[in-house]
């Protein structure tokens, strides 16, 4: 079997799997063996790129990406070939990136930098002890963060797409009554994936609902917010983006100069975690091909 790989490093870290040989192939131009290449893994910095080259993969029967989000993906799979993300992959640097988001918000961390060696009275901000954390999202990465935010003492609401109990958060609460919970909140951490049901969800009504003060975290995908929303009530409230939308965000856009918001350019789950978890699932993925059996995180 003939797996495209985007990068020797990613090849190194996987390592020999029995009845698999590998290739290397960035995206541009065609791959080594294209006729005879039955897995991809596309790059991660440019998965829709890549994928637009699945045409001309005859032999192609399994695209596992880098990413655990799949928008703009499925539109581009070719028939019979499968879709499988990477979720569980990105869990603990994306909950990591949340908190430290949220920390330094609620901390001033921005404002301490832009003072510029000026002495700046931060006194009396918010804790996130004791703080009210909405969690929009709670999948597998709305999870991690809880884990992360239990032990820092702040007070976890869950919201899902329907309703369940977690050993964790305990109650999970329907989306269906989130207009009943934000307004007791400081924090809102966004996790929902972008779909058409889910583009520009967190926008006026949500945001009009949240108390003064409150903070917005999204490191889920931009258009999941609605831009012209944040903008209207930067300054009422507190922004931490680590997605925004447009992407990238062009230098003169009034985002960056937009009152107490903080952007980071989309790097929640580019970190040293990345490589070891991503590796560990393509070698567990690879030997379920082999021996015939069910991949994991399907998603086509």
């Amino acid at each position: 079997m003939i797996v495209a790989l985007p990068t020797e490093e990613l090849r190194e870290a996987v390592g020999p799997v029995e009845g698999v040989e590998y290739v290397v192939w960035d995206g541009t131009g065609l791959p080594p063996r294209a006729d005879e290449v039955e897995v991809l893994v596309p790059d991660y910095r440019s998965t829709i790129r890549a994928m637009q080259r699945l045409p001309e993969l005859p032999a192609l029967r399994v695209v596992q990406t880098q990413l655990a989000g799949y928008d703009g993906q499925l539109e581009l799979l070719p028939q019979g070939v499968r879709l499988a993300n990477a979720s569980g992959v990105h869990d603990d640097a994306t909950a990591e990136h949340a908190v430290g988001l949220t920390l330094a918000v609620l901390r001033g961390i921005p404002e301490a930098v832009r003072s510029h060696g000026h002495w700046t009275n931060l006194w009396g901000r918010r804790s996130l002890a004791d703080s009210r954390v909405l969690v929009l999202g709670y999948g597998s990465i709305g999870h991690a963060v809880a884990e992360r935010l239990v032990p820092m003492r702040a007070r976890i609401t869950a919201v899902a797409s329907s309703p369940r109990e977690d050993p964790l958060a305990g109650e999970v609460h329907g989306v269906d009554e989130l207009a009943d919970l934000l307004g007791e909140q400081d924090v809102v951490i966004v996790l929902l994936p972008l779909s058409d049901r889910t583009r520009g969800f967190v926008g006026e009504t949500v945001l009009s609902a949240l108390p003064d003060g409150a903070v917005v975290v999204n490191v889920a995908r931009g258009g999941v917010l609605d831009t012209d929303a944040v903008l209207r009530h930067a300054g009422r409230l507190r922004f931490a983006l680590d997605v925004t939308d447009p992407e990238p965000l062009p230098d003169e856009h009034p985002l960056w100069s937009a009152p107490d918001v903080l952007v980071t350019p989309h790097v929640a789950g580019g970190t040293s975690a990345m490589l070891p978890r991503m590796a560990g699932l393509l070698r567990d993925q690879l030997e379920r091909l082999v021996a015939g059996r069910p991949l994991r995180n399907v998603v086509s």
